[in-house]
């Protein structure tokens, strides 16, 4: 008989814990099993081991990126929705290192339907923002890979004390959104 208060979603919350605080590398069913109490075997009573905890923990993120994306940008246009976007953006990723590294999975992701959709709605935000900037089609996916290969690589070094220099970092990350934006506006 499962243990109360032991389910998909208790597991997956203990493994974003584990995963934000210590590095994805050490969430491992016994870790979570640890945490919630029971033994590893008890975990395959609700999930299919740790790939299973890991894909779930990347749909987790990729969710909760796409909220935090959408709830930015709502109401803005143009640069301030960039701006606000890429703030996100940061924000979360500093903030759910675990789950947003679960959500840069993509290979390990490409054929699960709740990770597609929640995927294409962090594409489905962007693409909205760069509309503003008269893009679409074409234009439009390759606008939001370069912002996105942009703030992810300012993301995964700061995240990994690579801007170690004196120099704000916050105003570096000014000046990337500022580029961002000219680079927009000039087209392809």
């Amino acid at each position: 008989m499962p243990r109360a208060g032991v389910d998909p979603e208790a597991i997956v919350a203990v493994a974003a814990t584990v995963a934000d605080a210590e590095g994805i590398e050490a969430v491992s069913l016994a870790r979570l099993a640890e945490s919630l109490g029971v033994r590893s075997p008890s975990l395959y009573a609700h999930v299919d081991g740790i790939d299973d905890i890991l894909r779930r923990l990347a749909v987790r993120g990729l969710q909760e990126l796409a909220a935090a994306l959408s709830r930015a940008v709502e109401g803005r246009s143009g640069s301030d929705a960039l701006r606000a976007l890429a703030y996100a953006y940061r924000t979360y990723a500093l903030e759910h290192p675990g789950a947003y590294a679960a959500a840069q999975r993509s290979r390990a992701l490409a054929h699960d339907e709740q990770a597609q959709a929640a995927g294409a709605e962090v594409v489905r935000v962007a693409v909205a923002t760069v509309r503003d900037y008269e893009l679409d089609g074409d234009d439009a996916i390759h606008a939001v890979r370069l912002i996105r290969s942009a703030l992810h690589g300012f993301v995964a070094l700061e995240a990994g004390g690579g801007f170690a220099m004196g120099q704000s970092v916050d105003e570096t990350f000014d000046r990337l959104v500022d580029l961002l934006d000219a680079g927009l506006r000039g087209g392809s």
